[in-house]
């Protein structure tokens, strides 16, 4: 049965991220996302460790969402949200990229399955050992991950802030103002 649910969860998971990365609406990406960590978190079920799955859970799929869909939603009306810009090598760059780690992916599984599975120790995924872990041999990058949602929030208040009347949010270049030309008519002959 865990097999079975390991392949069904897994798919979700593969499904949610393609959703993530396709889809153009950036709330329904979030969705997608959000189908994601769920996914995961069953699996962190299913690999016994249910203490990461509930932070999964609550951290990932509830704070930190929320926080992505607060960001989407101030900065989504925003002028410099919407620039018009194409990045002409974000395409093939991409495409490199995502087959550099295909092929990654394809060695790794195929040369990962002839290792030994490593067993859980006994106190594996309880709060004891997540905790020791993280302010022991992960401190660093956990004091990282919360600066880097620090600057995330404060970005996202500095970019919600309403724009002041009267100011322009981008320098526009002056217009010239020309007469209306009856239609028919060349310029300056009647």
């Amino acid at each position: 049965m865990e097999p079975v649910l390991f392949g069904i969860l897994s798919v979700a998971a593969l499904a949610g991220g393609v959703g993530v990365i396709a889809s153009r609406n950036p709330v329904h990406s979030a969705i997608a996302l959000l189908a994601v960590l769920w996914s995961l978190a069953v699996l962190y079920f299913l690999l016994l460790a249910p203490f990461v799955a509930v932070l999964q859970i609550f951290l990932y799929a509830g704070a930190i969402l929320v926080l992505f869909l607060f960001v989407i939603m101030l900065v989504h009306g925003h002028p410099l949200a919407h620039t018009g810009e194409k990045l002409v090598w974000q395409r093939p760059l991409a495409v490199v990229l995502s087959a550099l780690l295909v092929l990654f992916l394809s060695y790794a599984s195929i040369h990962g399955l002839t290792s030994p599975r490593a067993s859980p120790g006994e106190n594996f995924g309880t709060v004891q050992e997540v905790g020791r872990a993280l302010f022991t041999t992960y401190l660093l990058p956990f004091e990282l991950a919360s600066v880097i949602l620090l600057v995330a929030i404060v970005a996202a208040v500095v970019l919600g802030k309403p724009v002041p009347r009267g100011a322009e949010t981008l320098p526009r270049p002056p217009r010239e103002e020309r007469p209306l030309i009856p239609a028919g008519t060349r310029e300056g002959k009647a």
